[in-house]
């Protein structure tokens, strides 16, 4: 299954959480979900009973397309976290949140995840000083994350810096903001990853 590439707010409204898909809109108190915060659709405000297996995916598809990742890059995912010593489901979140186009978001330099994703896949980011465009990277606890000098004017990228004051930063990432880079000092521990995701039910959604 391809990424998705639909209408992120629809998707936010369904699924009745933020996913952190529109930046700037967010921000400012304008998103669909703050206006209408029930499904779309003309029976969007009726209440349904999910069944287990309901629940199970749609945490599965909170994660997925809050990390924007495809359905074959989130199983591979599942996969290398069930294959590491200690608990899967945190295993899996903090290999989403190593991410390269995650960590740049992380750090301010977008202000959603696709953007971010966007950035590295033009060329924009650079990790140790060399340039990386594979948004699916892992970075290592110590790598220096920074905007090539012929991108540090773009203008989305310094509004995105601007916003960060509005939103905060991580503690697992150390930036630069007038230089433009930042470093990812650590993998995060799970309880410091503040995302409406119930990790535990793709575990048992992924155990069947």
């Amino acid at each position: 299954m391809a990424r998705y590439r639909g209408p992120v707010e629809r998707l936010e409204r369904r699924l009745g959480v933020d996913l952190g898909m529109k930046g700037e809109r967010r921000l400012s108190g304008k998103s669909a979900l703050e206006k209408r915060p029930y499904a779309p659709g003309q029976h969007g405000q009726r209440r349904t009973k999910i069944s287990e297996y309901g629940l199970q995916l749609q945490e599965k598809q909170k994660a997925k397309f809050m990390y924007g990742v495809s359905e074959k890059q989130f199983r591979t995912l599942y996969k290398v976290a069930n294959s590491r010593d200690g608990n899967t489901g945190s295993i899996l979140i903090q290999l989403l949140e190593q991410r390269l186009d995650n960590v740049v978001y992380r750090m301010g330099f977008a202000t959603t995840r696709a953007s971010a994703r966007q950035f590295v896949n033009h060329g924009h980011i650079l990790v140790d000083g060399k340039r990386v465009d594979i948004p699916s990277f892992r970075v290592k606890a110590g790598q220096k994350i920074e905007i090539r000098e012929k991108s540090k004017t773009n203008p989305q990228i310094l509004r995105s810096i601007e916003l960060t004051n509005q939103t905060g930063m991580v503690e697992w990432v150390d930036v630069d903001k007038e230089k433009l880079f930042g470093i990812f000092t650590r993998i995060p521990e799970r309880d410091e990853i503040a995302i409406p995701v119930e990790e535990r039910l793709i575990v048992e959604l992924y155990s069947k």
